[in-house]
């Protein structure tokens, strides 16, 4: 197993050179603050699929297919990100442990939950990114950085919006259906 320095072409924090017109500084906090939407969406994009394997209920068939479509969406929204980033000379974050002392997005617990729980879950991680990514989105549209606004504005503000509706109003239906328990086991 290697895992010599020498190895390490860049040091995860430092830029290497590019060309696109934008001084280091500008391009240096605006890789952090891509870093820190990528470990949330890299947070959703599992949540989205532990809801996938684990739904259960009334709904089953359609949240199974609409978490299913979400995770997905969300995978190309972390490749966006993740290129943004590699752009401006950064390096992306990757592994598990990065995710988790990145982001803030609340963690499911491992035993299945009802869809309900699923739904809050979800809907308080597309809020998260949203509050997140707006104020960001303007640092970096003040900065001159007119590529990452528009990444964050245009993919990660309208994608985690509409997905957010989506999971409202299907929670709306659960309130309506009256589904908050959590499925019971078998005896």
């Amino acid at each position: 197993m290697t895992d010599k320095k020498d190895d390490v072409i860049q040091e995860f924090g430092a830029l290497a050179p590019v060309r696109i017109g934008l001084a280091a500084d500008v391009r240096s906090k605006s890789v952090r603050a891509l870093n820190h939407l990528l470990a949330h969406t890299m947070a959703l994009r599992d949540a989205y699929k532990k809801a996938h394997w684990q739904t259960a209920g009334a709904t089953f068939y359609e949240l199974h297919l609409l978490f299913d479509k979400h995770y997905e969406e969300q995978v190309t929204l972390m490749d966006s990100i993740a290129e943004r980033i590699q752009n401006l000379g950064g390096v992306t974050i990757a592994l598990p442990g990065d995710i988790a002392s990145e982001s803030s997005i609340a963690r499911a617990p491992r035993g299945r939950e009802s869809a309900r729980a699923q739904l809050d879950r979800l809907a308080d991680a597309h809020e998260t990114i949203l509050l997140d990514a707006r104020p960001l989105a303007r640092e970096a549209d003040d900065a001159g950085d007119d590529g990452t606004n528009d990444l964050i504005v245009s993919e990660i503000v309208r994608t985690n919006e509409l997905q957010s509706w989506f999971i409202v109003q299907h929670l709306q239906r659960h309130s309506e259906l009256g589904d908050n328990a959590a499925p019971k086991s078998a005896e």
